[in-house]
């Protein structure tokens, strides 16, 4: 396990294909943070280095990134902790009409950002929209984004989300993610 300064509470956020995402705790600034610890065995099996690297560079531009580090085993990513759950879980009620109109104003801004920096993201789902303690909207997951100035044909993205674009398999642009 990776140790230097920070502190392992062992409480996951999440899962996926090459690792995880835990809280975790600088020892000396109290701060807390979200881990995301990736098996470089399975990246490397699975010939996702470039992904990975892209997604890096990518995470750079949208949340608070504090960068990388990694040891013989695992590659670890230093991510803004954004930690009042996901959209989805407060979907099952409703949102005053104020609120809602809050929220669907910062997740028109956020595409209008990813898409001025010619980042598509396809994979716009509530699981993907964390809120932040302010009460504003963060996106996070950037395994499927890709720097795009013009057409991608990548097959990508949730089943259950798949833009029509994607699955005719023409091409897609940053239309792609409304």
């Amino acid at each position: 396990m990776y140790k230097t300064k920070w502190l392992w509470n062992g409480e996951t956020l999440g899962t996926g294909s090459f690792g995880r995402v835990k809280i975790t705790k600088n020892k000396k600034t109290g701060e807390y943070v979200a881990m995301k610890i990736m098996k470089k065995f399975e990246i490397l099996k699975s010939k996702q280095v470039d992904h990975i690297a892209k997604e890096i560079k990518i995470l750079s531009f949208v949340i608070t990134f504090g960068g990388f580090t990694q040891d013989e085993r695992n590659l670890y990513l230093d991510l803004e902790l954004i930690n009042c759950g996901e959209l989805f879980t407060y979907l099952r009620g409703r949102f005053p009409v104020d609120q809602a109109r809050l929220y669907i104003s910062q997740i028109v801004w956020i595409f209008d950002y990813l898409h001025n920096k010619n980042i598509i993201y396809r994979d716009l789902k509530p699981e993907n929209i964390l809120i932040h303690k302010s009460g504003y909207l963060k996106l996070t997951y950037f395994g499927f984004a890709k720097i795009v100035e013009g057409r991608t044909y990548t097959l990508c993205g949730t089943p259950e989300y798949l833009a029509p674009e994607i699955i005719l398999n023409k091409g897609h642009r940053k239309s792609v993610d409304w």
